[in-house]
């Protein structure tokens, strides 16, 4: 199984302004650090106040995103489609399930976070900076800043993850600050 992204917020606005957090769903899978747009309100009686969402969309200017945030608390779903968490306590094995609700917060100027590659597309190269990018969900590597969400690299660093054997437990990481939302 492939590893999925991990996504730690450091310093977000979304702390201290709960009005910025809000409950989403989605068709497919959507790793912690993924950004969307929030779309409409859910047409199931159980799910009122839940949306779903788009990946960005150039047409709406890159803008208003929010990033997907919940607990890493691993699930696997059943053949009979029942949910069972589960003993593993690896984040890289945890994504918001397709259909599930999960949590996201809408990405401010100043927003520090700390991601793992897989959150992020394209090549990191000399690029300091990762940026919206129209029909994905990944923030895309780039030379500059875009008009629409842009995070400024301000260290590589680390998780620490469990991986089964001793000094095998850093796992590559980003530390990202917003510079841009519009």
């Amino acid at each position: 199984m492939a590893n999925k992204a991990v996504m730690s917020p450091l310093s977000i606005s979304a702390m201290d302004d709960r009005s910025k957090v809000k409950t989403f769903i989605h068709t497919v899978d959507v790793d912690n650090g993924f950004v969307f747009q929030k779309s409409t309100l859910s047409t199931d009686a159980d799910k009122s106040q839940v949306y779903t969402i788009t990946a960005p969309a150039a047409s709406a200017g890159l803008k208003n995103l929010y990033m997907a945030y919940t607990a890493e608390s691993n699930v696997t779903v059943g053949a009979d489609g029942n949910q069972y968490k589960i003993g593993d306590l690896n984040p890289q094995a945890f994504t918001n399930v397709a259909g599930a609700v999960f949590n996201g917060h809408r990405i401010s100027i100043g927003d520090k976070i700390k991601v793992t590659a897989e959150a992020l597309g394209g090549t990191q190269s000399t690029n300091t900076f990762v940026v919206a990018t129209a029909d994905t969900m990944k923030l895309t590597w780039a030379a500059a800043a875009v008009a629409g969400v842009s995070f400024k690299l301000e260290a590589e660093s680390y998780f620490s993850i469990p991986q089964g054997t001793i000094g095998s437990q850093r796992v590559k990481a980003f530390i990202l600050e917003c510079v841009e939302v519009a």
